[in-house]
């Protein structure tokens, strides 16, 4: 099989750690960071998924804004007082996420295999922005793409479709990385050649289709060349 001509990464969750934001939140919430930083993931991710499937995507919002929503809502739910100073210093953390260790070594082996790069994400343009220029990516990602020019968010199939839109290159020709197996999962149908990055350990999805590949590490996605 042709090797394929484009990578393009997931970012939160797979380039950046969603979790990193728990040992602030531990700080500011004893005993509570783990929870708090699950809880608002989750709820995250079902805020972009209600958004993109009510009424033809009439309550879109930038995905900030759904994040912050999220974080709102998970310290209700957990019954945490979140005054506006720790949401401003929870937020600005999620603005500067941890990168993965590995990251750079594997763009950089990428790029020297004339490989190109790119992020497609359901991360709005200025999210993205600030979190490639802390992890220091800039000067090896040739796209960074984001679903807030269509107003839809994975895993609706236009937000797929930017890839091929955005590389001149038909979907069997793209790989695609994620570590959210529902991403690498509606992924795969939409046609592109997927890794699954499983860091936690967890069951693949239960809906009878296996995604290309599945590993551990970005590092992984170098076995398809």
């Amino acid at each position: 099989m042709e090797k394929p001509k484009a990578v393009l990464f997931d970012a939160y969750g797979t380039l950046f750690d969603v979790y990193s934001v728990g040992l602030l939140a531990e700080q500011l919430f004893p005993g509570h960071g783990q929870a708090l930083s699950v809880l608002w993931r989750d709820k995250q991710i079902e805020y972009t998924r209600l958004v993109t499937t009510s009424n033809h995507g009439a309550h879109y919002k930038p995905f900030w804004e759904l994040t912050q929503a999220g974080l709102r809502y998970s310290c209700k739910k957990l019954g945490l007082a979140l005054t506006p100073a720790h949401e401003h210093q929870l937020m600005n953390q999620y603005r500067h996420l941890s990168a993965f260790p590995e990251n750079r070594e594997v763009l950089q082996a990428l790029k020297a295999k004339g490989v190109v790069t790119g992020i497609l994400s359901n991360g709005d343009p200025d999210m993205l922005a600030v979190a490639v220029k802390s992890a220091g990516l800039d000067d090896l990602l040739d796209h960074v793409i984001s679903v807030d020019s269509i107003r839809k968010y994975k895993t609706h199939p236009d937000a797929y479709a930017l890839g091929p839109q955005v590389t001149g290159l038909d979907a069997k020709q793209i790989a695609f990385v994620s570590c959210n197996a529902w991403d690498a999962l509606a992924a795969t149908w939409y046609g592109f050649r997927t890794l699954w990055v499983n860091r936690y350990h967890l069951p693949f999805e239960e809906l009878g289709t296996q995604p290309t590949r599945t590993g551990t590490s970005l590092r992984d996605v170098l076995s398809f060349f």
